[in-house]
């Protein structure tokens, strides 16, 4: 009775540990329940608690390069930081690596393949033999059965194999199957390595770009306290001019207001340069926690752009440009992927040999074991024709043909992209800089308005109206001024960055008789 309970008891136990189980495995592969409301997946907590545990702490500390707190970087500093911290560069590293692992083993193809075995059991088999006997009327009758089966038994026997084994295969003759796969290959890897410094590119651009937004930014925080300090002095000469019976109470409240908008600009324009700042550190894949200090605009040479014409330049592109030389080289993959489909048309040539080392020690019925160890070897020499496949090649030279024709037109799509490219920031860059004298002298112009105005108000000659006309146009000229400055600036990244000019590596010399013509 006992012995009942406690095998019901583990049984119980047994059918409780399967359902638990299933019912783990069951949760930890259903999707959500409906779709109008989000759910808790199983063991997301353990994923939130690693990410809170570590993501922050490999982030602020894993970083690649040691920040100065206090050093102030300038432009070229922080692209050099930005390039050897940024994620996006070692993710682009890791890629082309990928590449190159891909053509050695494409390569491995041309070498011999070798494999080493060894194995060694043990058998144990039977064998049934007959008793068998000889009819006596056979003698006086020849048509009956000579021999009956009357009984039988069986043979036990075991075997012990020990084996050792060398195979190798080795592909001779393919037709070109190989060096086009190789040749595709060595095409990705170029593809991945023009997207390594396309990725660098945009990271100097997007660096760049954003330095010069804070800079901005500064600039706009300062035009706002200028402001400021102009509506301050606006009012100081009404609250003077009403001391002396001159000037009325509705104007005194229109100038506090006008102070009022003033300082909340200020710390509008503040915001924004704290939103610029932290946009800035995200290129440079620092946290916006860590102490880094910027430099602030400088004045910088804009001359080597306006080096050559405008079809200059669009011939630059279309010689350099990494997105162009890795459609051309996806164009080139594509034609060596229809060479290998072409290769399996024609017969392959393979050797084939192994050598091997065997020992069989065999017991018969418990007897002693007794066997012997002798080497084996072979060789063959295989041609395998293709005689039929259902149509299979012929739909994969369809399919290469379509992609070689599509990477062709992409290629050609991007021609176009980079020559619109290149003329829009040619002609916004020139804007840019037609732009600047215009600003300079409306800033000028402002300034002198604002002066004279605001002289005129003080002796009784102008209206409240006109002097805080002259004010805000002062405050917009000045952002203007600096809106144009920053455009020169990021419309000369932006030239740089078409034309495929931005962080070019330094080029090497081309050696006659190796360019290959561009597809048409």
């Amino acid at each position: 009775m006992k012995h009942t309970k406690s095998s019901c008891r583990a049984l119980r136990v047994l059918v409780g540990q399967i359902v638990l189980a299933i019912s783990v495995a069951q949760a930890r592969n259903d999707a959500p329940p409906s779709s109008d409301k989000a759910w808790l997946p199983p063991k997301l907590s353990d994923y939130e608690n690693q990410l809170a545990g570590q993501r922050f702490h490999e982030a602020e500390a894993g970083s690649r390069v040691s920040i100065n707190p206090r050093k102030t970087y300038n432009l070229a500093e922080l692209i050099d930081i930005a390039e050897r911290n940024n994620p996006e560069t070692r993710v682009a590293w890791e890629r082309a690596r990928q590449a190159a692992a891909a053509v050695g083993l494409s390569e491995s193809a041309y070498y011999p393949y070798l494999a080493a075995s060894a194995a060694a059991g043990y058998d144990r088999a039977f064998i049934p033999f007959p008793t068998l006997a000889v009819s006596p009327k056979f003698l006086t009758d020849p048509t009956l059965s000579k021999i009956k089966i009357t009984g039988g038994g069986s043979l036990v026997t075991e075997a012990k194999v020990y084996r050792a084994e060398l195979n190798a295969k080795w592909l001779l003759l393919d037709f070109g199957e190989r060096s086009a796969v190789v040749a595709s290959a060595k095409e990705q890897l170029m593809m991945a390595n023009v997207g390594f410094n396309a990725t660098h590119q945009k990271i100097v651009f997007q660096v760049t770009d954003r330095f010069y937004q804070l800079g901005t930014a500064r600039q706009k925080v300062l035009v706002a306290r200028s402001s400021l300090e102009a509506a301050q002095t606006v009012e100081q000469a009404v609250q003077a001019r009403i001391d002396n019976g001159l000037a009325t109470k509705p104007e005194l409240l229109q100038a506090q207001q006008q102070s009022a908008q003033s300082a909340f600009d200020v710390e509008a324009t503040t915001g924004s340069e704290s939103d610029a700042r932290v946009a800035l550190v995200e290129s440079i894949g620092v946290l916006p926690t860590i102490s880094l200090h910027i430099a602030d605009l400088g004045q910088r040479s804009t001359s080597e752009q306006t080096n050559g014409s405008v079809d200059e330049l669009i011939a630059r592109a279309l010689s350099q440009r990494p997105d162009l030389v890795a459609k051309l080289a996806n164009v080139y993959a594509k034609q060596n992927e229809i060479r290998r489909v072409r290769a399996e048309y024609y017969p392959k040539v393979v050797i084939d040999a192994h050598v091997s080392e065997t020992e069989l020690d065999v017991s018969i019925a418990g007897s002693k074991y007794f066997g012997d160890n002798q080497p084996t070897w072979g060789g063959f020499l295989t041609v395998s024709v293709p005689i039929f496949d259902g149509f299979a090649r012929r739909h994969k030279m369809e399919m290469a043909e379509a992609e070689l024709r599509g990477a062709e037109n992409e290629l050609a799509g991007a021609r176009d992209s980079a020559v619109r490219e290149v003329w829009k920031a040619y002609t916004d860059f020139k804007t840019a800089l037609r732009k600047q004298d215009s600003a300079i002298k409306l800033v000028s112009a402002s300034q002198n308005a604002f002066d004279a105005v605001l002289e005129s108000y003080k002796n009784g000659l102008s209206t409240y109206p006109e002097i805080v006309s002259a004010q805000r146009n002062l405050a917009s000229a000045r952002s203007v001024s600096h809106d144009t400055q920053s455009a020169i600036y990021t419309t000369a990244s932006a030239l740089a960055l078409s034309t495929g000019d931005l962080a070019r590596p330094t080029a090497r010399p081309v050696r006659h008789g190796t360019v290959r013509s561009l597809p048409r």
